[in-house]
This record gives C-alpha cells, structure tokens and sequence, in this order.
C-alpha cells in the first residue's frame, strides 16, 4: 500500500505556481509529481490538487494520457476502479520538472519581486 499524497504538497506557496516554465498544461506537471511514486486513483489526485477542479484535472489527465505521459488502467473488479500511472515517457519527465522546482525555488523571491512591480505599474496605468 502506498502513503497518501499529503494535502499540503502543493500550497499555496509552493514555488510551482511561481514557474514560468510550462510541462504541458497548468497542471500537468503537478500531476506528474503526484504520479511520480506509482498509480494514483482520481480520489487520491484530488487531495494535493484541491485547488483543480474535476472537470479540470479530468481533462488535464486525458491530456497526459493523449500525449503519452499516463496510462489509465480500468480494473473491472467487483469494485471498478481506475487508476493512472506515469509511462516510462512520462518518468522522463520527473527530471526536468525537478529542475525546473528547484530554479523557481532559488529565485523565488526575485520572482515574487517581479509580480509584484508588474502588478503595481498596471494598477497604476489603470488608475491614471
């Protein structure tokens, strides 16, 4: 049996939502993350990825499916379930998003400095 996915793997401070570098989708990457110590359930998903809804996290999962990145599996059991897996594709790509954490985590505060400045100059053009 698997651990949970902690609730809290992607609050609201994680740097992920500062990443300006895209894996597909918004949430794509995300979902590799979560995906990344073997099958999840969607219910199980759904638990570090509240802030997504279903219809969004279905969508992004058939995205990742399409693309080569997940395979769904549907067990036919006397209770079905469905689970999703990373392919041996979508494990390649567990590198380059850790990287990419570990860049938005070193400028973290030059990012957030950013936003904040951009945010303050427009509000400041639509005020004037």
């Amino acid at each position: 049996m698997r651990d949970p996915l902690p609730a809290d793997m992607f609050d609201e401070l994680c740097p992920s939502s500062l990443n300006p570098i895209r894996f597909g989708d918004k949430w794509a990457a995300l979902i590799i993350r979560c995906l990344e110590d073997g099958p999840r359930r969607f219910s199980e998903l759904r638990v570090p990825l509240s802030r997504v809804t279903p219809k969004v996290l279905t969508q992004s999962l058939r995205s990742l499916e399409r693309g080569g990145l997940v395979e769904r599996t549907v067990y036919a059991e006397t209770a079905p379930h469905v689970e999703y897996e990373l392919t041996p594709l979508g494990r390649s790509m567990l590198e380059p998003i850790a990287v990419a954490c570990a860049w938005a985590a070193e400028h973290w505060d030059e990012l957030l400095d950013a936003r904040e400045s951009y945010d303050n100059t427009t509000r400041l053009d639509h005020a004037g």
